[in-house]
């Protein structure tokens, strides 16, 4: 059995249809992600004297993996920037004080990690170079 042929996010055989729905659907999971996230990302435990951030670490590697395996999935860079996008978004935009003057990310280091982490992922994840494909079929 052969393996399905690999699709890129920018090979001329997708239409331009699917190619937003890609990106559409890919920046709407990031914003949703990244929705969820920032309001979890302040949870911790208190252990005694030491408090473990478990939120902002399982948040962190959850950017980490939504976005390599959007990635990996939709075969390019374009749909992970398109997720990217909306996870620093939902970031920026919440990190704002509302209405009322409360604040979702306060001053601190949670706070500024959490700020800053998403996008040096996003960063990483996107330049990361691809690598080329291996060939099942060995001359």
């Amino acid at each position: 059995m052969t393996p399905a042929p690999r699709v890129r996010d920018d090979e001329p055989g997708r239409s331009l249809a699917s190619r937003l729905g890609t990106l559409a659907v890919a920046f709407l999971v990031g914003l949703v992600y990244g929705t969820i996230t920032t309001v979890g990302h302040r949870h911790a435990w208190q252990l005694g004297e030491v408090t473990i951030p478990w939120g902002l670490v399982l948040g962190l590697i959850g950017v980490a993996a939504l976005l390599v395996g959007i990635r990996l999935v939709a075969g390019g860079r374009a749909a992970a920037i398109a997720a990217a996008v909306g996870v620093v978004g939902a970031v920026a935009l919440l990190s704002l004080p509302g209405p009322g003057g409360s604040v979702l990310m306060p001053s601190g280091v949670a706070g500024t990690v959490w700020a800053v982490g998403p996008a040096l992922i996003a960063v990483l994840v996107v330049a990361w170079p691809s690598l080329p494909s291996r060939d099942t079929r060995r001359a």
